[in-house]
């Protein structure tokens, strides 16, 4: 039974979750979280403070005895906000590298998003649609509208509780001023998109994170309601409760039951914040779910590691609709593209007992061949390197940096250029990996040298593996010839000798 960590550092805490995958369903063994407010200088300064680095580097130590123990096979530590701003990340990186051997990946706001929402719908069934996802972390608010499970909108916004706290809050309990200021940022920062999201007209609103906790818990103690689904907030509770919450003390709010010590010092930010989307999107309320981003990390280690599970449906739902999302933007033409990936998934299977390529870079090479052409959306001249650039740099969630990074090189060399340890594509990636870009991008150039013709005149491909030699049969539809596919693999023999030691041919046979 494989045992997966996750580590979320956010700008306020820090979060730690170990489950184990029991019969296709993740099962939460260990769970911790402590408060450092990593991000709390970062929004006045733009740096860590060495305090903050040193706290948080501290816990990072803890976690890491724990996941030790429990023997996890897979951990995944990623950081929010806090670090995409940061101009010191770097020393932070690799501060925490040096004391516990990670490498923190510094994920977007949009890709937090998704992982949210991953780890919500790989664990609650919502049959209701469309629902608004808010998380409100220290440092930003992810908004998500999720239709039957798949994303409809996301948007990322700096409303973070510590962000807005530092940047208005000065005063013990805020001045009637102060808060008059942080309700117009919070209003214009809602308003930028108000139309996306009343538009869509969610009915369930889920909200996460320690402040709609929090909040709902304050809520549950003043009005003693409390839904079987969950803690909840209405509306009207919601604008009373940010209206209490502003008119006290710091130590008034640490005895509010619910709050607690640490989150009294950003609450009334947090409150103001739900309290304006709300209002301002015309929603009912919001139901707290404990489940979070460091639930979307392990469900998104699950799902590669087991397909079977829930959570393997929904990324690949995911990442079908972001490498959809992207063809559509790059104005690539999707049939074409389609036969491409069809062409490169039959030769990853028929080609197998030659290429022996790890099992999950078939998945890689099918959105290699769906992207393989974005880069003529910037200029014909250089596409390839300009496919490279995007690929490896744009949102295709469901996807790590890494991963991105794997997929750009598989499908940056459609050219007369070929991949070495000297390119630069190349020798970004582990070793482990440089070989097969090589294997994976052959079989991508085969699959679009079978279709080069764009017109769909190809049937059907044979492919028959002997002990020293692969033949491949090139059938095509009535009436078309595939003179020019024929041409564009004969001139990969070469090649594919080269990589894989063994001889390559191609014929035509009549049509079928």
């Amino acid at each position: 039974m494989p045992t997966f960590a996750a580590v979320d550092i956010g700008s306020n805490s820090v979060r730690l979750k170990i489950s184990r995958l029991v019969a296709h369903r993740l099962v939460e063994i260990h769970e911790d979280r402590e408060v450092t407010r990593l991000g709390e200088s970062v929004f006045g300064s733009g740096l860590l403070s060495p305090e903050a680095i040193a706290l948080t580097v501290k816990v990072l130590r803890r976690f890491h005895r724990a996941i030790q123990r429990a023997g996890a096979d897979t951990v995944r530590v990623v950081a929010t906000s806090a670090l995409r701003d940061a101009r010191n990340s770097r020393a932070f990186l690799e501060w925490v590298r040096s004391a516990t051997g990670w490498r923190v990946e510094i994920i977007s706001g949009l890709e937090e998003a998704r992982l949210i929402h991953l780890g919500l719908t790989s664990s609650t069934r919502v049959n209701s649609s469309p629902v608004l996802m808010i998380d409100l972390g220290g440092g930003s608010c992810e908004l998500t509208i999720s239709n039957k499970g798949h994303i409809r909108e996301t948007v990322s916004l700096p409303l973070g509780a510590v962000r807005l706290t530092n940047d208005f809050l000065h005063h013990d309990p805020p001045r009637k001023s102060e808060m008059r200021q942080l309700r117009s940022f919070v209003k214009r920062e809602v308003g930028r998109v108000a139309g996306k999201i009343a538009g869509a007209k969610p009915k369930i609103v889920i909200a996460t994170s320690g402040t709609a906790e929090a909040l709902a818990a304050v809520c549950h103690e003043m009005y003693r309601t409390k839904s079987q689904r969950g803690m909840t907030v209405s509306h009207l509770q919601m604008r009373r409760i940010a209206k209490m919450l502003a008119r006290l003390s710091l130590e008034e709010r640490r005895k509010v039951p619910g709050i607690g010590l640490r989150r009294a010092e950003i609450v009334i930010a947090g409150a103001a914040v739900y309290a304006e989307l709300l209002e301002r999107y015309k929603l009912g309320g919001f139901r707290f779910s404990p489940l979070g981003l460091r639930d979307g990390l392990l469900a998104q280690m699950a799902a590669e590691y087991d397909h079977a599970t829930r959570s393997g449906r929904q990324v690949e739902s995911d990442r079908r609709d972001s490498i959809l999302a992207a063809v559509q933007h790059y104005r690539v033409d999707l049939e074409h593209a389609d036969r491409v990936r069809e062409t490169a998934m039959h030769l990853f299977s028929e080609l197998r007992a030659i290429h022996r390529l790890p099992s999950e870079y078939r998945e890689w090479l099918g959105a290699a061949a769906m992207l393989c052409e974005v880069g003529d959306y910037l200029n014909r001249t250089g596409r390839h390197r300009h496919t490279y650039y995007i690929i490896s740099n744009s949102e295709i969630l469901g996807y790590t940096l890494q991963q991105r990074k794997i997929i750009a090189a598989i499908a940056r060399y459609l050219g007369k250029s070929r991949p070495s340890p000297e390119d630069g594509p190349i020798k970004v990636l582990p070793a482990s990996d440089q070989k097969q870009i090589e294997k994976a991008s052959l079989l991508l150039r085969l699959a679009w040298g079978l279709n080069l013709g764009r017109s769909g005149s190809l049937q059907m491909t044979k492919v028959k593996v002997h002990d020293g030699s692969v033949d491949v049969t090139l059938v095509p539809k009535r009436p078309q010839n595939v003179d020019l596919e024929l041409w564009a693999v004969e001139k990969e023999r070469p090649y594919f000798r080269e990589v894989f030691g063994i001889d390559f041919s191609a014929t035509a046979a009549p049509a079928a």
